[in-house]
């Protein structure tokens, strides 16, 4: 029997090696498309729509695919595959996970030196080697080595979202499953946590073992840790990990809890709860003569310790048990609490469809203004608006702003201008104050040491045109580290000059990141979280980041967007007044 997991997870290593061999990149694509095709199915079994036919006629499933397909669920195994990783030595695809390195330096690095391992790829960078090959050079060797580190780093962590999916995918089937009467996400999901290195779930049923036990035999699982106890960690051949914790209905809430905080909180509640006489033994709380207390949910835990509930993306260990002791835990910022959106890019520059239908987007969410903040005519990479052009969007949007205002939303006239290696903003003076608000971005020149790059983010803060600082770090999870800047002097500067600070809701970015939120809160800087939108569908990128802005402790009186659309606007004028 071949399941959906299985089989997309073939495919996806046949696109992996056609890419790695350079043999068609078309075909990589397609392959990689009918992965994605036959993951979606979720079926247990293909035989029997192989049998149909209703593989065939599946989108992006072609004669080629459809063989390989075939020939999986008839043997199990592929013949294709296995010529292809024949002729390519493994270590290569792991290559393709360092930052920075891409196919053709790994094709010409295999082919110059030899070399076939990340190991060995390190070894050919720090001995000179690499820095040899044509077109390299020692900077480049430099920039792998730091690759290497940061692949070590991050493991086999993946973004948020993607993360998120999978977890609400694998809770749904855990529901399905007849004896299971209740089951919940856990883990650094439930906290959202911008990286997740495995799904964490927890199930309440009347035989813990008996259901641990059938999800571990399950189709696609590659290894079972734990097997014939009621928590197992379970991988699949994808490399997707699952720790799944069973327990009866009563240990329903503190599982959940215990599995939901990191070690730190954990270990901070059960003290206080010791110091009121009670203990936890597994998943059951008991009272001074040992006999268990009832918990019906986590606010019954919380209250047992004397403590206000915690909500679940505080439970880091970083004073919220304190906080909810005495009464001070913050009434977390909600999607609700979003008035509008001011980080979005339309096909005036690098965006991929027009304002009118952004603007539709964004007030089909329940929002009631959108900012539109293309790139600045520096940023040629990016179809950067000329200043001739941003005369003709100004008009577009004055003609749209007419035909809505029966409808109680506004766009409003942004851009996203870049912090030039001087820190002034791109665009002359006259050219900026025809804006609502700028967004001012650090998109060149990230290798300026520390004090080079605080100096120009510093000069830039000066500007009184800079109504927001964007993705004020520059980093990309996963793949770049932040840029070298003193982040402290950033935000006080930026709350003397009463400059919002962005919270960018790319999940690839995130970044201000959420351990700075709070100290930026605390400073009083005003921060603005951005979907940093290319596309409709991009401005729901709005729920990871409020997720992350409630993990920084943010209140919603702390966030700029949450104003309505004059306030905004205020908030911009009253940098050019002060």
């Amino acid at each position: 029997m071949v399941d959906s997991r299985t089989a997309a997870h073939l495919l996806t290593q046949v696109a992996a090696f056609l890419e790695l061999t350079g043999d068609s990149a078309f075909k990589a694509r397609a392959y990689a498309q009918a992965a994605r095709t036959i993951l979606a199915l979720e079926a247990d079994d293909l035989r029997p729509l192989l049998e149909r036919g209703e593989l065939a006629k599946l989108p992006g499933i072609g004669p080629a695919t459809l063989s390989v397909l075939r020939e999986l669920v008839e043997t199990g195994e592929s013949r294709y595959l296995e010529r292809l990783r024949e002729g390519t030595p493994e270590g290569l695809l792991e290559m393709l996970r360092i930052p920075g390195l891409g196919l053709s330096k790994i094709r010409r690095i295999h082919e110059g030196l030899g070399v076939e391992t990340v190991q060995a790829l390190e070894e050919a960078c720090r001995d000179g080697r690499v820095a040899a090959l044509p077109k390299f050079g020692p900077k480049t060797a430099e920039k792998i080595l730091k690759g290497i580190a940061f692949l070590r780093a991050t493991g086999s962590r993946e973004l948020n979202p993607p993360a998120t999916a999978e977890g609400e995918r694998l809770l749904a089937l855990l529901r399905a499953h007849p004896p299971v009467d209740e089951a919940a996400l856990a883990g650094s999901i439930r906290r959202r946590l911008e990286t997740i290195g495995d799904v964490d779930l927890v199930a309440a049923c009347d035989d813990p073992r008996a259901v641990a036990a059938s999800v571990a035999r399950g189709p696609g699982v590659r290894t079972v840790v734990g097997a014939g106890s009621a928590s197992v960690g379970i991988t699949w051949v994808d490399g997707r990990r699952l720790d799944l914790h069973c327990v009866t209905p009563p240990c329903f809430a503190p599982a959940l809890w215990r599995a939901t905080g990191n070690d730190a909180h954990v270990a901070q509640v059960l003290a206080v709860l010791e110091g009121r006489g009670l203990t936890m033994r597994g998943d059951e709380l008991l009272d001074a003569r040992g006999a268990a207390v009832p918990v019906p949910d986590e606010a019954a835990l919380y209250a047992a310790a004397g403590l206000a509930w915690i909500p679940p993306e505080l439970r880091e260990g970083r004073g919220e048990v304190e906080a909810a002791a005495h009464g001070e835990l913050p009434v977390l910022l909600t999607e609700d609490d979003i008035a509008g959106v001011l980080h979005c890019h339309s096909d005036y520059s690098d965006g991929s469809v027009s304002i009118e239908a952004m603007a539709r987007a964004a007030r089909a969410r329940g929002w009631r203004y959108l900012g539109i903040s293309d790139h600045s005519e520096s940023a040629f990479y990016a179809g950067g608006v000329k200043a001739d052009a941003i005369l003709r969007q100004h008009e577009e949007i004055d003609a749209l702003n007419a035909s809505l205002a029966g409808e109680g939303f506004r766009v409003l006239k942004g851009i996203e201008a870049d912090i030039l290696q001087d820190g002034r903003i791109d665009y002359d003076e006259g050219i900026l104050a025809r804006f609502d608000y700028v967004i001012g971005s650090v998109h060149s020149r990230f290798n300026m040491d520390g004090a080079a790059m605080t100096a120009r983010v510093l000069t830039a803060l000066d500007s009184p045109f800079l109504t927001i600082l964007g993705h004020p770090t520059g980093r990309l999870l996963l793949a770049r580290e932040p840029y070298d800047i003193d982040m402290r002097a950033v935000l006080e500067k930026a709350a003397a000059r009463r400059v919002a600070v962005e919270l960018n809701a790319d999940p690839h970015r995130l970044d201000l990141d959420w351990r700075m939120l709070r100290e930026a809160r605390d400073l009083g800087v005003t921060i603005e979280i951005g979907p940093d939108a290319h596309s409709p569908g991009g401005l729901d990128y709005m729920r990871t980041g409020v997720g992350i802005a409630r993990k920084g402790w943010l209140r919603a009186a702390d966030v700029l967007n949450t104003r309505d659309a004059d306030a905004v606007i205020a908030f911009a004028r009253a940098r050019l007044t002060s």
